[in-house]
């Protein structure tokens, strides 16, 4: 068994780069949270007044403890932001209750990314799971076979992360354009919005980058295993 594999270290690097975008998320968040909204706005305010504008005023809204735990939970259709984003005024606050928003009404609309992420979540939570098991048993028995269906469960783990970052990108578009057609923000403003919402895309590039990285070193291992 291989004990180190070429493709190692350049997933160290993107490890490197996925920990430095993570950084630069609570650092991006923590300088524009310092910035108060020029219409003076909490979190829950804006993020109520985009779904009220949606005809979403059935979704409703509930604080979290925590940092940067915001999130809008399909299942039960509820917006829940982290305390600092519902309570605060700042840039940062409406950014990130607005980008949930987004997802809100993508849900609404049915996007099509978002319907098919969705549908995949659960056998994403079983392939996940299960697919380091069968590479891990297919290495140790010298079982190409497992190997193979642990990579084709691996797989969907990484479409799944890949899917995602439509997902994101498309609600912080969403948010943006109606952020500044609702007021809650200004022309000017809109920079520092774009900071806060592209900090946060990058972790999702990056984790899909170190997923498909990984993907790619265990087809290389599957590959040699199987001309020997």
């Amino acid at each position: 068994m291989l004990l180190f594999h070429p493709m190692d270290s350049v997933i160290l690097i993107a490890l490197a780069v996925s920990i430095w975008a993570q950084f630069r998320v609570k650092a991006t968040f923590n300088k524009w949270s310092r910035i108060p909204a020029a219409r003076g706005l909490t979190g829950y305010e804006a993020a109520r007044l985009l779904l009220d504008s949606n005809g979403l005023s059935s979704v409703p809204i509930e604080p979290v403890r925590g940092s940067l735990t915001d999130h809008y939970d399909p299942v039960h259709r509820i917006v829940r932001l982290s305390e600092p984003v519902y309570y605060e005024r700042s840039i940062s606050a409406v950014s990130v209750a607005c980008h949930e928003i987004g997802h809100a009404i993508q849900h609404s609309v049915h996007y099509p990314m978002l319907v098919i992420r969705h549908r995949i979540f659960p056998v994403v939570n079983f392939a996940s799971g299960t697919a380091p098991f069968l590479f891990l048993a297919g290495l140790l028995f010298t079982a190409p076979t497992l190997i193979g269906i642990g990579i084709a469960f691996f797989s969907v783990a990484v479409a799944f992360q890949l899917i995602t970052l439509p997902v994101e990108f498309n609600a912080s578009s969403r948010a943006r354009d109606l952020m500044i057609a609702e007021g809650i923000i200004t022309n000017e403003e809109e920079r520092g919005t774009a900071k806060v919402l592209n900090a946060a895309a990058l972790t999702y590039v990056a984790a899909a980058l170190i997923s498909l990285l990984e993907l790619l070193k265990y087809i290389m291992i599957f590959t040699s295993r199987r001309d020997e």
